[in-house]
């Protein structure tokens, strides 16, 4: 089964247009101010509409209210909701059921004990990301270009679909697939040519090398 990748953080419709030609499965737009990626709702809304048919549109939040939440949802036509904060699985089901969209939940990974964290998110999320942990003096949850010990995954097996997250680039994508198993992989910064901006040479070179990569038996 071939690699599904989620290109994060598209800002521009150049962006959405490269990370299409390049054969991205998911498209993730931001909306946290304190991210280099940040969108507002009225730019969500236009690039949402130029993704084509086939494509998941994911909103990543961070610790967003209901009221938040309801802005983008209303006015952003979305395949997917990211939560990428410290939301408990008690939320995760709440936004699920709330908004009927698919819920993917983040979750950082630094050592063999934070796994254990998964069992209660994959009760309740439709899928889980497993992404780097952030460092402790850090202000952003994720897309800060850091990967985690891959080989804490190697083996494992979970019910439901994850993507792996955290550090990818094209050129360690092939490593960090046959050393998981991963079926889906997420990238934001590894594909730009200056933080917060999309490269489309990179974005079609990180597709290539992930879809094209042998995977782990």
């Amino acid at each position: 089964m071939s690699v599904s990748v989620k290109i994060c953080g598209l800002s521009r419709l150049e962006d959405v247009v490269a990370a299409h030609a390049a054969r991205a499965n998911y498209v993730g737009f931001v909306f946290f101010p304190k991210s280099l990626r940040n969108v507002s709702i009225e730019q969500a809304a236009a690039l949402a509409v130029d993704v084509p048919v086939g494509v998941c549109k994911v909103a990543l939040v961070v610790n967003a209210d209901n009221a938040a939440l309801d802005a983008i949802t209303d006015a952003v036509p979305l395949d997917m909701l990211q939560l990428h904060g410290s939301e408990s699985a008690d939320r995760v089901a709440e936004v699920r059921a709330r908004y009927g969209l698919p819920v993917m939940k983040a979750v950082g990974i630094a050592e063999q004990s934070d796994l254990l964290k998964l069992d209660d998110y994959l009760a309740v999320a439709d899928q889980i990301l497993v992404d780097a942990k952030p460092p402790k003096d850090g202000s952003l949850p994720g897309g800060n270009g850091l990967a985690f010990d891959w080989t804490l995954l190697s083996g494992r097996r979970w019910p439901k679909p994850w993507m792996l997250a955290g550090g990818l680039t094209p050129s360690n994508v092939q490593r960090a697939l046959n050393l998981t198993g991963a079926q889906q992989v997420d990238v934001s910064s590894g594909v730009e040519s200056a933080p917060g901006v999309k490269d489309p040479a990179l974005m079609a070179e990180f597709v290539a090398a992930a879809k094209g990569a042998p995977k782990a038996l």
